[in-house]
């Protein structure tokens, strides 16, 4: 198990005071142009290519995936953006050594998040991470120390903290016109399909199932085990509170400010599916932080959600009820306010990743940020898991229940060890 001490989160203090003035030392002052690898090019990877080969001065150099059969789509989206044809590479290590390669996109599964993220710190690359930014609690501080002790802009992909609704949302909760703010909900109902049952198989040709394992467990291949329906098992993802949980709960503490729970509990179940899939189905986690609860709700087999959305974020003040829609936000029950979402908002998010990386300023979705809201995740998993309340102190990232600690972190198989920081 990696464990990070006590001692060692003492140690890492002096990492997280870091001002913005200071990180700017991440900058190698890259000039115009920006070489960009990704990392996982079956969904998100493939998605990211031309977003950020439409910023100016950006070259995507390499395409990373250990299954073949990816990358022919990922690469015809690649070519309508540049001229120079991306490499393909297997293996990240590879492509790390390269010191041309400006910065790292990790759009893999998350149990490969965090040691891609550390790897390309330590050789000298920027990165741009997907949500949620870890498998596990212990390896997001890891992250974030490494991003501060090797001087790197490390992004997080929760682009709502570059969206302009947002940032107002923000300033007017802190304008005081919601007054106090006690009660916070976030959901989503996907309406997702079950994904079946499936048997074990051999390996498809062209997938080096190895590296795709990484630092999860050597277990035999299964299709229900591999593209995308890896989010649905504890090895490898982190189930619907990780997948979208993520956003709406970041949304939350950007608004209101929120740093740390106290104590979170959670309880569901898998109650709809009959299937392969371990995670829950139907979840609720609740996070208490000094004046306000913070609520998430999964049932991802509903068509419909709260307030007629089928994703929202609702925060509860004693001067009116302010809702995130799918048109931006409003406030009804009290001072009438609204704000449109405006368009664009992968590309704001990445522009400020780029634009980071060439000053070295603090990025909108700093991994500091993206880590706290990605332990909400793990400690809502967690105590679902147990079926325990858990007390959470912020100083040590522990919760005193060695049960539960145990889970903070996760076993490594060789040669795939998150490296010490």
């Amino acid at each position: 198990m990696s464990r990070i001490t006590r001692r060692q989160f003492v140690r890492s203090s002096a990492a997280l005071t870091l001002t913005a003035a200071g990180y700017t030392r991440a900058a190698d002052s890259p000039g115009d142009r920006v070489r960009i690898a990704v990392m996982g090019v079956h969904g998100r990877g493939k998605y990211l290519l031309p977003v950020f080969q439409g910023q100016p001065g950006v070259e995507v150099t390499h395409l990373i995936d250990p299954d073949e059969s990816v990358v022919p789509a990922a690469l015809a989206v690649a070519k309508k953006k540049q001229s120079v044809e991306p490499r393909v590479e297997k293996d990240v290590r590879r492509v790390l050594e390269d010191k041309s390669v400006t910065a790292l996109v990790v759009a893999a599964p998350d149990h490969w998040h965090a040691l891609a993220t550390v790897w390309a710190c330590q050789a000298g690359k920027h990165v741009y991470v997907e949500k949620p930014v870890s498998h596990n609690l212990v390896e997001g501080r890891r992250m974030v120390q490494a991003a501060r002790k090797h001087n790197r802009v490390v992004q997080a992909g929760t682009q709502r903290r570059s969206a302009e609704h947002v940032l107002a949302a923000r300033d007017f909760v802190k304008s005081g016109k919601l007054g106090k703010v006690p009660f916070a909900r976030a959901w989503i109902a996907g309406d997702r399909k079950p994904i079946g049952r499936a048997k074990d198989a051999p390996v498809p040709k062209g997938v080096d199932y190895s590296l795709w394992l990484g630092p999860a467990a050597d277990r035999p291949y299964n299709p229900n085990r591999f593209h995308y329906n890896w989010h649905w098992f504890w090895e490898y993802g982190t189930g619907e509170l990780g997948n979208n949980g993520i956003h709406g709960l970041d949304m939350a503490r950007l608004v209101l400010d929120l740093d740390a729970p106290t104590r979170v509990t959670s309880s569901g179940g898998k109650h709809f599916y009959e299937d392969d899939q371990e995670t829950p189905d139907t979840q609720i986690a609740s996070f208490d932080f000094p004046g306000c609860t913070l609520v998430w709700e999964h049932r991802i087999w509903a068509k419909t959600g709260l307030e007629g959305e089928s994703f929202g974020v609702a925060l509860h003040g004693e001067k009116g009820t302010l809702i995130f829609d799918k048109k931006g936000w409003h406030v009804k029950d009290g001072v009438e306010a609204s704000h449109k979402e405006a368009s664009g908002l992968m590309t704001t998010h990445v522009k400020d990743f780029l634009d980071r990386v060439r000053d070295g300023k603090m990025p909108n979705a700093d991994i500091e940020e993206g880590h706290k809201s990605t332990r909400l995740c793990h400690l809502g998993n967690i105590a679902f898991r147990l079926s325990k309340t858990l007390n959470f102190d912020a100083a040590t990232e522990t919760t005193g229940d060695k049960e539960a600690d145990k889970l903070l972190g996760r076993e490594y198989r060789a040669p795939f060890a998150l490296p010490e920081v």
